[in-house]
């Protein structure tokens, strides 16, 4: 038998595939304060009537605000929506059908085709009459004057359908939502962060190398004298590596090697002895009130520190003795000491956050964070995260943000790209990547594609040129101009990316040819070095930090594009601020050896730019000026004298 409806068919308009939104909105999407996020939505609706939609945002619990969105192609709608407050945020896609422009459009249309609109001007008027309630009293004043004239059978329908084309109290009422068509859709979740979050350059550097002399390291006043020199070349964040006292048992020598000798200082990453465990600092470093003084002159520098967050242990970390059962044991009884062969790590053990004693050791790492976080640091780089449980990371990281939504947190994930992103999902604020081994044009293309789209909404990438474990093989085999052209790719291609000390002087000796490690890799003895070279990379480093902070364009990860370049060695990309005033076009030789050329072919009108523009860059990296007409244009980059340009569009 044929089914009855007893009632109308629910909603005509469909709003669908709302962006952005992380696993169905059980997780939220990432904003920083005072970012322009982007708002998609599928909208559509049966028939021919004409669309509207909003966007309604609003932080915490307080008022919403309405923003609205435009139509694309194929039913594809588009807004923005700016988060001013830090913590959680909501927003939701309205649509509705406006009857009102419907009835406006079909009108002209008959007048236009000479059909008669009397009866379509009274149908407006009583549209108009049924939602006049809507309006505040002087709008609907105006509105009833419009009334009388769409039903004064005096004056010429035309005029009248012109006079309801052109009023503004139609327009409001207009604008206004229609509850009897609307749909709207489920809330869906933000988090909302500060600014570094998102924007920053980060300095790496091994606090107890600066003042080291023979088997005496660094202390934290030593290493404070470095302070001014990295705030100088324009760094906003300045990260430590474990600052915890390091234990004896399994200590490694200079380069890896056991047994380590008398003098040598061991692996930071083998973290505790009977000096403390993760809430103390190593002896050798001063006490916590030096730390808190360094943190001090970082932050007079202008300069915010971050530490380690690591969470393993020395076999001589307190926390071995009074809680066995947080770590793993062999069938002897023994416990047992990190390794992901064929590389052993004896002076290192996991801890077991599967163990049966799991809340105990799950609410032991929160504290040893909200240690730090009470000493005033707010940024914490976190070690291998992927060799933890995702739980642990998002009951931790919900536990944060109850209390210290300004906390910053940066994954060390090296590690397959599903859980690089599961990751950013629940919560880190940002990511290493695989920027570090991205060398070719396509791959490099191809990869930040996928950053600034695929997974824009939710993973941040951290670009580090350089770290103690990575030394790539195109730093170690293309000399200095490599350096170079690494540093420009990484400060242009994400508003955050990092070095680590050394990267200034092209320090670039393997351990043994086909090595990613450093020979005498400061993990695991003193590195002091001459910083007053007269071939560092200071200068350059300098200068792009400053082109940084003067564009707004490279504050953004949104927004790059690439452009056509007929040599498989350059690449060409631009950089767009959200408004649209600053316009940058980034060409970058990726051979360090030799010298390139060949013509950039631009999307003008992705530039907003005709396709017959002439404009004038300034490149901002030497100050030659140049006139460009059309999309076509010649270059030439030699990496002996400069292998990028950094140009400043100017139409």
């Amino acid at each position: 038998m044929p089914t009855t409806l007893r009632s109308a068919p629910v909603a005509r308009v469909l709003v669908e595939d709302i962006t952005p939104q992380i696993d169905g909105g059980r997780l939220p999407a990432k904003a920083l304060v005072d970012e322009w996020v982007e708002v998609g939505a599928d909208i559509f609706a049966d028939g021919h009537d004409r669309l509207r939609a909003v966007v309604r945002f609003r932080s915490g619990t307080g008022p919403w605000a309405e923003r609205a969105l435009a139509p694309g192609d194929n039913d594809r709608w588009h807004g923005q929506i700016r988060a001013r407050a830090l913590g959680p945020a909501t927003f939701q896609v309205i649509g509705w059908i406006d009857g009102i422009g419907t009835w406006l459009r079909q009108t002209e249309v008959k007048r236009s085709a000479g059909h008669p609109i009397e009866l379509e001007l009274e149908a407006g008027a009583q549209l108009l009459e049924e939602r006049a309630s809507e309006l505040g009293p002087a709008d609907r004043r105006k509105l009833e004057r419009v009334l009388t004239v769409l039903r004064d059978p005096h004056r010429p329908p035309a005029d009248r359908l012109r006079m309801a084309q052109t009023a503004p109290a139609v327009a409001a009422l207009a604008r206004r939502i229609d509850r009897r068509s609307a749909t709207v859709s489920a809330p869906l979740p933000l988090w909302v962060e500060r600014q570094r979050a998102g924007i920053g350059a980060w300095y790496e550097f091994f606090p107890r190398s600066e003042g080291a002399a023979g088997s005496r390291g660094g202390t934290f006043r030593s290493a404070a004298r470095r302070l001014p020199a990295i705030a100088a070349m324009g760094f906003d964040v300045v990260y430590l590596p474990p600052i915890h006292p390091i234990g004896v048992t399994g200590r490694k020598g200079p380069n890896n090697t056991q047994p380590a000798g008398p003098g040598d200082p061991g692996s930071p990453w083998a973290i505790g002895s009977p000096a403390g465990g993760h809430t103390a600092v190593h002896p050798e470093l001063g006490t916590l009130e030096d730390f808190d003084a360094f943190r001090a002159a970082a932050e007079a520098a202008g300069l915010e520190v971050a530490l380690d967050y690591a969470l393993q242990c020395s076999p001589d970390h307190p926390w071995v003795t009074e809680h066995p059962g947080w770590f793993r044991h062999r069938p002897d009884g023994s416990v047992a000491h990190a390794e992901n062969p064929p590389k052993r790590y004896e002076d290192i053990v996991p801890l077991d956050f599967a163990c049966h004693d799991w809340r105990a050791l799950w609410a032991a790492c929160r504290d040893v964070l909200c240690f730090w976080v009470e000493r005033g640091v707010r940024i914490f780089r976190v070690d291998n995260p992927h060799t933890k449980p995702v739980a642990f990371w998002a009951w931790l990281i919900a536990e944060l943000r109850r209390h210290h939504p300004d906390v910053v947190l940066l994954a060390e994930a090296f590690t397959r790209p599903k859980m690089m992103w599961r990751l950013g999902r629940v919560g880190f604020s940002q990511s290493y990547t695989y920027f570090t081994w991205r060398s070719g044009k396509d791959d490099l293309t191809a990869y930040l594609q996928e950053l600034t789209t695929a997974s824009v909404d939710f993973l941040r990438p951290n670009l580090f040129v350089n770290t103690p474990d990575i030394l790539s093989a195109e730093l170690q085999e293309g000399g200095r101009a490599a350096f170079a052209l690494r540093l420009v790719l990484a400060a242009t291609l994400s508003p955050l990316y990092g070095i680590y000390s050394g990267f200034e002087l092209a320090e670039r000796e393997p351990l043994r040819p086909g090595s990613e490690e450093y020979r005498d890799s400061e993990k695991y003895q003193y590195r002091p070095r001459d910083w007053g070279r007269p071939d560092s990379l200071a200068p350059l480093i300098t200068q792009v930090n400053a082109i940084r902070r003067r564009h707004p364009a490279l504050r953004r990860l949104r927004g790059l594009r690439f452009h056509p370049l007929d040599s498989p060695w350059m690449m060409a990309y631009s950089r767009r601020s959200d408004d649209g005033d600053d316009l940058l076009l980034m060409v970058v030789n990726l051979d360090p050896w030799h010298w390139h050329e060949g013509t950039v072919r631009l999307d003008l009108p992705a530039l907003g730019l005709a396709p017959d523009a002439t404009f004038t860059l300034t490149d901002e990296l030497d100050g030659a000026t140049y006139r460009w007409n059309g999309s076509a244009n010649y270059v030439r980059l030699d990496p002996a004298t400069a292998p990028a340009h950094i140009l400043h569009l100017q139409p």
